[in-house]
């Protein structure tokens, strides 16, 4: 563990400037390299992985509530779902994931109530490689915040999530990695960059071992882009930042809350401003209603079929039903907002959109 300790001490006495930040991108890509295999457990350990960590994912969507011990994560998690998790006024109650279920416009979303993490988190410390570890699954994360100490816990644990390769509501660095046989680093550029040249980028695929590559930056990328991308295990997660207990504070620092972004004030013990919540989570969930037809009666509005935006064709609805459907599928008639006219016959490759009826019609 010394050696991971060992290279930010450089890297904060270094100076940044044109000629130094080859350097400072190298001891990046070992600092991430080291990181990484601190993180990943050897293999051949034996031995349990400790109770109640890994839930089966249930539902359309999962969100996973991450903060500090005893900033209101129970209480919330139990007056959303009415799940009974361990609450109490002193820190560390929660020791295991608590999962619970909600249903909101349709669809079952699972809520899970991770223990909380503690600084060092990233670097095994207490359950905190566990707890990551979860959240990593997660479709959102909610980042519960004490009101009254928000920015110190904050920055805590987006330090803990990112050194663990989750990225909060960013999108993936544009860009494009190839590795090959032969042929040496190939570099190319399509928009001016502030940052990389191509002795930086060959000098941190050089750390990686990798002498082969085609690399295009079409984005201006920093250093840290660059070893997301050829690390490759970063996930991308969007997230809210709830700020418990605002029955503590004056209306005019809710005010100045409020214009924080990706922020919801709420009071978890007062339940207050939980449809506020729900609203954000559904539009930070990013998922479609289709609501089905039998054939000759009315749409079934009660149970909706929840997909993701990205895959929201009428293969990836047949495929979320059973996946012998596909092989049946004549065609399939389609009401609402996707199609020019109602109904209209679409196959399998048509995409639907919110709140779409559809049938489908077998061979």
């Amino acid at each position: 563990i010394c050696t991971t300790v060992a290279y930010p001490i450089p890297m904060a006495r270094t100076q940044k400037n044109k000629a130094t930040s080859n350097h400072l991108g190298l001891l990046k890509a070992r600092l991430a390299k080291m990181r990484r295999e601190l993180i990943t457990p050897k293999g051949g350990s034996g031995g349990g992985t400790g109770e109640g960590f890994d839930v089966a994912k249930t539902g359309d969507a999962r969100i996973g509530f991450v903060g500090f011990p005893s900033v209101g994560k129970s209480t919330l998690l139990s007056n959303l779902a009415g799940v009974y998790s361990e609450v109490a006024a002193y820190e560390f109650t929660t020791l295991t994931t608590v999962p619970g279920v909600i249903r909101y416009k349709g669809a079952k979303i699972q809520l899970l109530d991770l223990p909380g993490i503690i600084e060092g988190a990233k670097d095994g410390k207490g359950r905190g490689r566990q707890v990551i570890a979860v959240a990593r699954t997660c479709n959102l994360i909610l980042i519960v915040l004490d009101v009254l100490k928000p920015l110190g816990h904050k920055k805590l644990i987006e330090h803990e999530l990112e050194g663990f390769g989750i990225r909060l509501n960013k999108q993936p660095p544009n860009i494009g990695f190839k590795k090959k046989d032969k042929g040496g680093i190939n570099f190319t550029v399509t928009c001016p960059q502030s940052e990389l040249d191509g002795d930086a980028v060959k000098s941190i695929l050089a750390e990686y071992k990798i002498h082969n590559a085609d690399i295009t930056l079409r984005s201006d990328s920093t250093a840290d882009d660059l070893i997301d991308v050829v690390e490759g295990n970063r996930v991308y997660i969007p997230c809210i930042y709830v700020l418990n207990k605002i029955d503590q504070i004056s209306i005019e620092e809710l005010d100045i809350i409020y214009k924080v972004p990706h922020c919801v004030p709420i009071s978890a013990h007062s339940r207050w401003n939980f449809d506020d919540l729900l609203e954000k989570m559904w539009d930070y969930l990013h998922l479609v209603r289709i609501y089905t037809k039998p054939k000759g009666q009315l749409p079934d509005y009660t149970s909706p079929v929840v997909l993701p935006t990205e895959h929201t064709a009428v293969e990836d609805f047949c495929l979320k039903i059973h996946k012998s459907l596909l092989k049946e599928l004549k065609y399939a008639l389609v009401w609402g907002a996707s199609v020019k006219h109602n109904p209209q016959k679409v196959g399998k490759d048509h995409v639907m959109e919110d709140e779409d009826v559809i049938q489908l019609v077998k061979k």
